[in-house]
């Protein structure tokens, strides 16, 4: 797997101010952070797979396209807003953010179910940044988020393979599969994104202490109102996959109305929240 795009293919000389949303350069500075610090991530990993060098020279692979697309996202924030210091926010992220980098054994309990919850955050990923490239009118961020979510969607289906490997004979029973796909899913409101939106766009923290609930409703409530149901359709029908479960006919419709009103019913109370 080799990188499908540089920084030098971005039309950066299209950038237009005029159509920068001040509230989606929030959301894109706060994942731009999270994209960047695929290096633990990388650590972890490997330190789990640490018996598979094939896959984990795939991982090392992942985890460069993953920081080129932070690379990408904080180049676009900082010609968004020039005050913005890309490098420094990361500096803020990595100090307050951490990985449990010493563990040698998946908190999923195993390689299988790693490699299904790894599915699950390429799904969300893929599947936001379709919703970003469908939502802003600038053409610089655009072909930026169109190009991640593709690598995302490749991403996907790396780590499917390795667990379509990894379950041949170690299968878990659908039980585990659900527990441990929407267990991941439901993982996204931890820490990690509360503290990229604070990190990125809180400079003087002296003054303005972390605080995880505030910083959480301020990240979801311009996050979640960038999907539409097309993108919650397919992140349903690819999480279906990822727990090794049929993702057409009635259970893939089912499933992705269900996550579809979800979806609706939290942004609505996010912005409630919010008022």
């Amino acid at each position: 797997m080799s990188s499908r795009w540089t920084l030098d293919k971005i039309p950066w000389d299209r950038f237009d101010p005029e159509k920068v949303d001040p509230e989606l350069l929030q959301t894109v500075k706060a994942a731009a952070l999270v994209e960047a610090n695929s290096g633990d991530y990388v650590t972890y990993l490997c330190n789990i797979f640490t018996d598979d060098p094939d896959f984990q020279k795939a991982i090392e692979v992942w985890g460069v396209e993953e920081a080129q697309h932070g690379d990408a996202l904080g180049r676009w924030a900082e010609l968004a807003d020039p005050e913005f210091s890309f490098g420094k926010s990361l500096e803020r992220f990595r100090e307050g953010y951490q990985l449990p980098l010493e563990a040698t054994q998946s908190v999923r309990g195993s390689e299988v179910g790693e490699l299904i919850a790894r599915c699950v955050v390429e799904t969300g990923t893929s599947s936001f940044y379709s919703a970003i490239r469908d939502a802003t009118e600038e053409p610089v961020l655009k072909e930026i988020c169109r190009q991640i979510a593709t690598d995302e969607f490749f991403h996907y289906r790396l780590f499917e393979k390795h667990r379509q490997r990894y379950t041949n004979g170690r299968r878990l029973s659908i039980r585990q599969r659900l527990k441990v796909a929407f267990g991941r899913v439901a993982e996204a409101e931890d820490d990690e994104l509360a503290y990229a939106f604070y990190a990125a766009n809180v400079t003087d923290q002296a003054a303005n202490p972390y605080d995880r609930k505030k910083f959480a409703l301020a990240y979801w409530r311009r996050a979640m109102s960038l999907y539409r149901f097309a993108h919650i359709e397919t992140a349903a029908k690819m999480i279906l996959r990822a727990a090794d479960l049929k993702s057409e006919g009635w259970l893939g419709k089912l499933s992705a109305k269900a996550a579809w009103w979800v979806v609706r019913f939290r942004t609505a109370r996010l912005k409630r929240a919010a008022i």
